[in-house]
């Protein structure tokens, strides 16, 4: 995997945990659907990058 690749998902990692804490604070229900939400783009994100490498191994 690329050093910039890899920087760029332990910082969705990084971000995906900050969100976390967030979510676990959240007082209400539309902020908790917020996080989650945020959550998932920066998973889906991370399973782009590593699709990506993938297919350029192939």
């Amino acid at each position: 995997m690329t050093s910039q690749r890899a920087l760029l998902i332990r910082g969705s990692e990084k971000v995906i945990g900050h969100y976390e804490l967030l979510l676990a604070s959240a007082k209400t229900e539309q902020e908790r659907e917020l996080y989650r939400q945020r959550i998932e783009r920066e998973l889906r994100l991370i399973r782009d990058l590593q699709r990506e490498q993938d297919h350029r191994a192939a």
